[in-house]
Order: structure tokens, then sequence, then C-alpha cells
């Protein structure tokens, strides 16, 4: 229908390219609500996949004969694998993803052979591991949780260095380097201390086993601004430029406005305002 719908010979064998983005994420609580079932983990995560589009070389170029209309819907992300594991659990996903990461790198340098409408025609794949949340991106490159002073997934930016520097980021972490500082990790060839070594690795502390593509998501980008304009308001509130010096009892103040004025003019419940199922609503 692709190629009809470009004007393309039918008969073309290829070599049609295929790209598909991967997504990975827990279900959270499966249990039974009530009876005494099996003895599993009670959790569940899901490793699924989307093909995005499919491209075939032509005289003027590449032509894309196939696009996915609704890449984020439900319908068009088909499940690859689902298991009873807790997506924290670094070693269950690690003995379950690893056939199928196996499998993908073997067909990233491949193709293959498909005979469609009594042709033989062949694919090759590019695979984008975009459907990741930052926990499970932390979790499959081997880096420190969320509460690490490692603050970014993309970088080797300190909370610290963060802070003090809100204009210029690029992203300089990659798959590679976090295996080869894993190495580092555990081999300690320069038989550093503790602190020296998780500063040289910075933050990576067990075996990457997916590469995943920085992205993030619509959701986690309002999680992220309700943080950091939390964190504005009260500074404004407080006149944080006047007085740069304020004590702890003083910001506790300026929070105890903000909270006030946020549960009078919008209605919002203030503890609530980081939740993930709160910006899901």
């Amino acid at each position: 229908e692709g190629l009809k719908s470009e004007d393309l010979e039918e008969y073309l064998s290829g070599p049609f390219t295929v790209v598909i983005k991967e997504s990975c994420d827990g279900m959270g609580d499966v249990s039974e609500k009530h009876g005494s079932g099996p003895a599993v983990p009670e959790k569940a995560v899901r490793f699924s996949f989307t093909v995005m589009n499919i491209s075939v070389p032509n005289k003027n170029g590449s032509v894309r004969i196939f696009e996915e209309a609704k890449p984020n819907s439900e319908l068009c992300c088909k499940p690859l694998c689902l298991m009873l594991a807790d997506e924290s659990d670094h070693e269950t996903l690690t003995a379950i993803l690893s056939p199928l990461i196996a499998e993908r790198e073997a067909m990233k340098s491949s193709e293959l052979m498909l005979e469609i409408g009594g042709i033989l025609r062949n694919f090759k794949f590019i695979f984008r591991g975009t459907g990741y949340d930052e926990k499970l991106v932390r979790e499959v490159e081997g880096l420190e949780a969320s509460g690490s002073i490692f603050i970014c997934t993309l970088c080797d930016a300190t909370r610290l260095e963060a802070s003090q520097n809100l204009v210029f980021h690029s992203i300089t972490r990659s798959h590679s380097e976090n295996l080869q500082r894993y190495e580092t990790w555990r081999a300690n060839p320069y038989h550093e201390s503790a602190d020296e070594l998780r500063d040289r690795v910075k933050g990576v502390s067990a075996k990457p086993f997916i590469e995943t593509l920085p992205s993030i998501d619509a959701l986690h980008c309002d999680i992220g601004n309700a943080a950091e304009f939390y964190k504005i308001f009260q500074l404004e509130i407080g006149e944080v430029y006047k007085n740069p010096n304020a004590t702890k009892e003083e910001r506790k103040k300026w929070s105890t406005i903000l909270d006030k004025h946020l549960r009078k003019k919008m209605n919002l419940k203030p503890i609530m305002r980081m939740n993930g199922n709160f910006a899901r609503k």
C-alpha cells in the first residue's frame, strides 16, 4: 500500500529501513487483592515496541512508505515481553531481558529477508530506545538512583553544578562510556578510595545493559517544571535577591504562604504537587 501511494514499483525488494521505538516501564502492583496466590513478585514490567516508520531508497533520496500516525497510542505499542518482576530489581531485569537485547544487537548489523507479495524483500532495523522514564533509564544504564548527587542521566553534572549553571548544558553521557565506567568501578585500576572512585565514574555503579536515547516526555516535563517554579515562587515571595542569607525558618514561612495561596486561589493540595499521578489527572 505504501509503495503504491508513493507511486513506486510494487516489486521493489528494498532494502527497507524500519525505525522501531522501544519502551519499557513498570506496570505497578498486580497482586491479588484477596486470596493466596503464587509466591512471585507482585509487580510487573512490560517491554514493548512500536514500528515508527518504514522508508526505502529512491533515486531522489529516501522515500517514507509508512509512518505511524499515532506513535504514542497503546494500539500500535506491541508488547514483546511481560514479566513478573520489580523494575528496581537489576538482577532479575538483566536476566530476563538479556536474551532479548542480544537478539536486538544482532538485528542492528544484519538484514531480515521476508517474502511479501511473492517477492523476497530485505529489511534493516534502527532501534530508538526512547520509551523509558528516568527511573528505568538509570536502572538499565547502570546509574545510581534519582536521589544521587549526579542529578542528570544525560551529563555528568552534580546537583551543585546544575544549580549554579542554568544555561550551558550538553549531552555527554553515552552507553559505551557508561560501560567503560562500570569496568573502572568494578576493577578500581587506580586503587582509589570509594569517594574518589565514585567521582571518577560519575555515579555508574551497575553494568549497563540497554542502550537508551536521551528524551523526556511531557508528563515529566510538567512534574519537573512544577518543582522548579514552586522553588522560584518561594524565592520571589521572600524577596531573596534582597536577603540571600535567609534562615531556614524564614524559608519555611515563604513555603507556607505559597501553599496557602495555592489552596485558596487554585484549589490545589500542595502536598500532591510533585506526585506523578496528580500530574496525570
